[in-house]
């Protein structure tokens, strides 16, 4: 069943802060992102979750990523890699966290993967819901058993050649019976980006986004993405609801930049800073 996402459908979902409330009853949102080579995967997720509502973000990623975000978001906390990729899980009590957000930037290094394999597993036991994306997802389609180290609850965001690769077919058509397949057996959702993003949903929904535009198609655009929806799960909202408001906001954000300096003259930051402009119309009274 196709529905549609809207103010409407959204401005019934989102939530309230309670003003005898603090930092710790709006979740905790771990970050693991970035490399050497890539430090602004991890600047630009990192971002997107200090705008998503959620308590605290912590950061963990390589020296270089680590010193670019505490020049630019000094209120997120981090957690710096020994190595110049992932190499390694935080030396951190992964309880202490209400979601994990991983993919954009990490690389594919021998040690990234068997860090990433762990970091899942810990997840799962935990259950720690996570969003994957980018390298995240790249990494898990190269194993057999991919289906089995997502952890329940989680929030897939492929475009579509991730998608492909994650679900290979001889003709290169996902039907999206097989998504919804998917989403059942893991107890996830999956987003699959592009024109009029689709969000999948365990019990069988499929959610179509109409904001977003061609003037999104730059890099970086998904990293952002990655942060909003971490964040917006680390506050507390269902995989299905976080993945619907961060798709509606991310591209109500690219829309609002495309009517004003056109699809070509901005990138994924200036999305960051357009991302209140979606929060404003959902909690407009």
């Amino acid at each position: 069943m196709n529905k549609t996402i809207d103010i409407e459908l959204l401005s019934n979902i989102v939530k309230r802060r309670e003003n005898d409330s603090h930092k710790g009853d709006y979740g905790h949102l771990m970050i693991v992102a970035g490399c050497e080579r890539m430090p602004g995967a991890a600047v630009l997720a990192t971002g997107a979750a200090l705008k998503s509502g959620c308590g605290l973000v912590t950061l963990h990623s390589t020296g270089r990523a680590v010193q670019a975000v505490v020049n630019n978001y000094p209120s997120a906390m981090l957690s710096e890699d020994p190595a110049k990729h992932f190499s390694a899980i935080p030396d951190l009590d992964i309880r202490n966290y209400s979601a994990i957000a991983t993919g954009p930037g990490l690389g594919k290094e021998p040690e990234t993967r068997k860090a990433l394999a762990g970091l899942l597993s810990a997840a799962r036991k935990k259950k720690i819901p996570t969003v994957l994306d980018a390298d995240a997802l790249n990494i898990l389609s190269e194993s057999d058993c991919w289906m089995k180290l997502v952890p329940e609850g989680s929030i897939l965001t492929p475009h579509l050649g991730e998608l492909k690769r994650l679900f290979p077919s001889e003709n290169g058509d996902i039907p999206d019976s097989v998504i919804i397949q998917f989403c059942k057996e893991t107890a996830s959702v999956l987003v699959k980006k592009g024109y009029h993003t689709k969000v999948f949903t365990p019990s069988g929904e499929c959610l179509v986004n109409m904001t977003g535009n061609p003037g999104m198609a730059k890099g970086g655009s998904g990293d952002v993405l990655t942060g909003l929806t971490g964040g917006l799960l680390a506050r507390g909202y269902s995989p299905a609801d976080a993945a619907a408001i961060g798709v509606w906001i991310h591209g109500y954000a690219g829309d609002l930049l495309t009517a004003g300096f056109t699809t070509e003259a901005y990138c994924s930051r200036d999305l960051i800073d357009y991302l209140w402009k979606g929060f404003a119309l959902l909690y407009k009274d």
